[in-house]
């Protein structure tokens, strides 16, 4: 949940379009508390030249934006700069916050976002959402018996399935152990790594895990591992 106060500059946050007007947009950051207001000129929607600003923004439409510079109450806004696996992992941890609330809502009702604020103070309710799925017993602390009873069985109901990352990559090597050498630059003790060849020297790499943010980690790990061996034994590997 965020809080006004603690808005730094580089932070990543959600925001609502409410209007385009001359060369500025116009934005709400979402806040369970009161949406806080911000603004973003047309330089920092899209790098380069834009023909229709409509294709990026227009009014009601959520975008995952980058705070660059906070002056006072002003908060001025990035589309531009926020990278693709920032908004993934941003929008991942909206989505869990919102299923967090979600849960909690018909066992809790007006005491929802009191007990949402407890939690908040030792946890990130994305996280701790991760973990009581594992440990439905870690709401004890924050609710009666009876409502812990209730919530243990819905979070044990509703252990998410592991999130997926794919990749394609080339793999070529003409030497004359060219087959082996690729053998051996696919190869990883990674066990939720899943490897298919697509055809022409291409090849489709997925890994599994219980969020964006790990997947994406093991899968650059994998990656690395594979562009150092590729390295040492002369094979050209292009990851698309």
């Amino acid at each position: 949940m965020i809080d006004k106060n603690t808005l730094q500059e580089n932070d990543i946050v959600i925001c609502k379009v409410t209007k385009v007007e001359g060369t500025t947009v116009f934005l709400e950051i979402e806040n369970p508390q009161g949406p806080i207001q911000g603004s973003m000129i047309f330089s920092e929607v899209s790098p380069g030249r834009i023909r229709n600003i409509r294709e990026y923004v227009v009014p009601n439409k959520r975008i995952v934006c980058k705070i660059l510079r906070i002056s006072g109450t002003h908060i001025e806004l990035s589309l531009r700069r926020v990278t693709g696996k920032e908004r993934e992992e941003t929008l991942e941890r909206d989505k869990k916050e919102k299923t967090i609330r979600l849960i909690l809502k018909p066992v809790l009702e007006n005491k929802t976002s009191e007990t949402l604020n407890k939690i908040s103070k030792e946890y990130e309710l994305a996280d701790f959402l991760d973990e009581v799925r594992e440990n439905p017993k870690l709401i004890d602390k924050f609710v009666t018996p009876t409502q812990s009873k209730k919530l243990q069985k819905i979070f044990s109901e509703k252990r998410e399935k592991d999130k997926e990352i794919k990749k394609t990559i080339i793999v070529n090597s003409f030497s004359e152990s060219g087959l082996y050498d690729i053998q051996k630059v696919l190869e990883t003790k990674e066990p939720n790594l899943e490897i298919q060849y697509k055809g022409s020297s291409k090849f489709s790499i997925k890994i599994k895990a219980k969020d964006f943010k790990t997947a994406n980690h093991n899968l650059e790990e994998v990656l690395k591992e594979m562009k150092e061996k590729a390295k040492k034994l002369n094979v050209q590997l292009e990851i698309k």
